[in-house]
């Protein structure tokens, strides 16, 4: 399956009063034309500020991407200008928040607004239509009827749809959703996760979910990328990552999730917290949560390293050669991988 997004080592930065901050520092993953990735951390690992790289959605004046490439069809999205930009967003990319509320115009009705996003990119002729129709294949009932009333008159899932509706109305090769579900009771969770199965089997976009839900991604998607403190840390097919997480930071992830059906697997959950990105700590920036930690970690930043077929991780227990130097210089025995529970 060919590439439609790839990051490429890609960095973005921040200018504060304080210094400047990187929230997304060296990352690389691809998606897939037509494919499913779950990006997933803790909140203020980097997420949306990597999905805001791809479209450039920051005030330039102080945020930019200052390092690698964001690949789209073949095109460096890094290398063109704003109005080149605005051409992309909307109409080849398009995204979806996670409080609908905050992204609709409560004086507009929601048929304006949907038609403002097909207007943008092919004018007004026939963009009330376009509305509608897009109104109707997300599931909103009687679409005609529905155009016409404002965003306070419907409902929370109902304003989901509506804002989904304004993403796919021009059809776009790729949908980033960034928690599209967490102001959404779990009924109406379950809902908008079908939806957006459903668009990317009829429409034939691919999808980029950004989550710190897991069970959202094992649902959904079929590679999961791992983000920690601006890094990505690791990468693989979902199913396998979950079944066999190779990343300290991403065996916590899992073990500290709530499972309703084996509550006896969570047996331990993380302490400690994302560090502040105007500090990060040396070398493995999770190693001062890590109950796995060698020196090592603590100075020398681990690589990507080969974890499986397809899986890799940012994981210096990865590396046998650093591992058996460890033992030597320590004169102790092999650390096993983490046993903490794997809800599933």
């Amino acid at each position: 399956m060919a590439e439609l997004l790839v990051l490429d080592n890609v960095t973005t930065q921040i200018a504060t009063s304080l210094g400047t901050v990187t929230p997304v520092d060296r990352v690389s993953f691809s998606v897939p034309a037509g494919g499913t990735v779950g990006l997933v951390g803790e909140s203020g690992s980097g997420k949306s500020m990597t999905a805001f790289s791809i479209v450039r959605l920051f005030p330039t004046a102080v945020a930019r991407v200052t390092g690698g490439r964001v690949l789209f069809d073949g095109r460096d999205l890094t290398q063109l200008n704003d109005a080149e930009m605005r051409l992309v967003r909307g109409q080849q990319i398009a995204m979806v928040f996670q409080d609908p509320t905050t992204y609709l115009n409560p004086v507009l009705s929601v048929g304006e607004q949907v038609a403002e996003a097909w207007a943008a990119h092919h004018g007004w002729d026939g963009a009330w239509e376009r509305a509608v129709e897009a109104l109707g294949l997300v599931g909103l009932p009687d679409p005609s009827e529905t155009a016409r009333r404002h965003p306070h008159e419907l409902s929370g899932g109902m304003r989901q749809r509506a804002v989904i509706a304004q993403a796919i109305v021009c059809r776009p090769k790729l949908l980033i959703a960034d928690e599209p579900t967490t102001a959404l009771d779990v009924t109406i969770q379950a809902q908008i996760l079908d939806l957006l199965r459903r668009l990317r089997a009829e429409l034939g976009m691919a999808l980029l979910l950004i989550t710190h839900d897991l069970g959202v991604v094992a649902e959904t998607c079929e590679t999961v990328a791992v983000m920690y403190a601006a890094r990505l840390v690791e990468i693989g097919p979902a199913g396998q990552v979950f079944a066999s997480p190779a990343h300290p930071y991403t065996q916590g992830l899992l073990s500290s999730a709530i499972s309703v059906q084996q509550t006896q697997q969570i047996t331990r959950a993380m302490e400690g917290s994302v560090p502040d990105l105007r500090e990060p700590p040396p070398g493995c920036r999770f190693h001062p949560r890590c109950p796995f930690v060698m020196p090592t970690c603590r100075v020398e930043s681990p690589p990507m390293l080969a974890s499986g077929p397809g899986q890799t991780a940012a994981c210096w227990l990865h590396d046998p050669a650093v591992v058996a130097r460890e033992r030597s210089m320590q004169g102790q025995p092999a650390r096993e991988q983490p046993s903490w529970g794997r809800p599933v």
